[in-house]
């Protein structure tokens, strides 16, 4: 005689996916998904401070309405020996089996505690070590594969790192940094789950940079997990400006600061094209070549962008003009300005116009082989250095597309 609240046998085939997904350690996100197809009902869920974790639904449509409804609906306590582990929201297709019901919620509370367990690095914690990373401050291997057991890393494996900058376009919206962390979590962590995440501050900075360490069991581990973290924070932050940078795999535990730098080269390098959500270190081309003066002379690089782009930037704020965008136009044009005209959908004349007003700002003339070249240095350097972009003009933003569906900047 089985327990009222108990599944029988009869029960158990919505629960097969939900003891597979535990049985193979496969992480929170797919647990939720195999709960959430065990309830037939979409859910999302948190940790004690609230932020989200895993959102399972059928389509990503369904993600976001969930995702915007959820301070509505009932959210069903996550505890595990009577402590707070989280929350779980569960909107219902049919009607629920209380026995089921109970039973994965159970589960979900020792999943979500598991990842949320001490042994495993505070947030702080992983903020500093990435940020200790980025800054280039451990002295050697030792110290840093040291580190990185504290926090539960295994560096003697092949690691890679993805930087992510998120900068918001939309006012009033409070919790928008937790949920781009939360999601770049759920996206480093579907591929490889011990991958650490930590939010990090620079001085001038953009509003929110967060590093990924990923352990890359894979040559293809790191490429996705960035379009993973990419599509979470797609779902989740609309009316935010994302760009996304990976850099390549090491299986030197020295090599994680230079992994890291790669990464936020091609972050930087991503950011300045509208038609790329995700971009490889591999991928940034010439820029490669100025990894080493960004790491190791960054104020070399600012002074030559203070030499030739940033009057442009500058005015551009001041004015809600687009200067950097005629010039970055018409040097992709092989310096036609009918070509250019074309790019930017506006007359040749006006392209001229602004074309002799760089020349008056800062003293370079595009009509000359010197000049283009300083010019095209320039702009490499503001990309290399992520300077300038999310000062575009706030309507420029919001007709940027973005290739791969919907828009970079909305």
């Amino acid at each position: 005689m089985h327990p009222p609240d108990t599944p029988t046998v009869s029960d158990a085939g919505p629960l097969d996916a939900v003891a597979e997904a535990v049985a193979a350690g496969s992480g929170l996100p797919a647990l939720a998904r195999a709960v959430a197809r065990a309830l037939d009902a979409g859910l999302v869920v948190a940790d004690r401070g609230g932020a989200v974790l895993a959102v399972a639904a059928r389509s990503r449509d369904e993600e976001r309405r969930l995702l915007a409804m959820r301070g509505e609906l009932e959210a069903l306590p996550l505890t595990v020996a009577g402590e707070a582990a989280g929350s779980v929201v569960v909107q219902h297709r049919g009607e629920p089996d209380p026995g089921v019901l109970a039973l994965v919620v159970t589960v979900l509370a020792l999943e979500v505690e598991r990842v949320r367990a001490p042994a495993r690095a505070s947030q702080e914690e992983a903020a500093t070590f990435c940020a200790d990373l980025l800054a280039g401050e451990f002295a050697d291997a030792q110290a840093i594969v040291e580190r990185g057991g504290e926090l539960g890393l295994d560096l003697t494996e092949a690691t890679g790192a993805l930087v992510v900058r998120v900068h918001p376009h939309v006012a009033g919206d409070e919790g928008w940094r937790a949920r781009a962390l939360a999601a770049v979590e759920r996206g480093a962590r579907a591929v490889s789950s011990a991958s650490l995440v930590g939010a990090v501050s620079r001085s001038g900075a953009p509003a929110c940079e967060i590093v990924a360490i990923v352990p890359a069991a894979g040559e293809d581990a790191v490429p996705r997990a960035a379009q993973a973290a990419q599509q979470e924070l797609d779902g989740v932050l609309p009316g935010h400006g994302v760009s996304v940078g990976h850099g390549r795999p090491t299986e030197q535990p020295g090599d994680l600061p230079r992994a890291v730098q790669e990464a936020l080269l091609a972050c930087n390098v991503g950011e300045g094209d509208p038609e790329v959500a995700v971009l490889g270190f591999e991928e940034t081309g010439a820029y490669r070549l100025l990894l080493s003066a960004m790491s190791e002379n960054p104020d070399e690089l600012r002074r030559f962008y203070a030499e030739t782009i940033e009057p442009l930037a500058a005015y551009d704020a001041q004015y809600e003009t687009d200067l950097v965008g005629t010039v970055t136009a018409y040097l992709d044009a092989d310096g036609s300005v009918a070509a250019a005209a074309q790019r930017l959908f506006t007359h040749r004349h006006t392209v001229r116009y602004r074309l002799e007003r760089v020349r008056e700002l800062c003293g370079l003339d595009v009509t000359s082989s010197d000049g283009r070249e300083r010019l095209s240095l320039g702009l490499k350097a503001m990309r290399v250095l992520g300077l300038g972009q999310h000062d575009a003009p706030a309507l420029e933003r919001e007709a940027r597309p973005r290739r791969g569906g919907g828009q970079r900047r909305r």
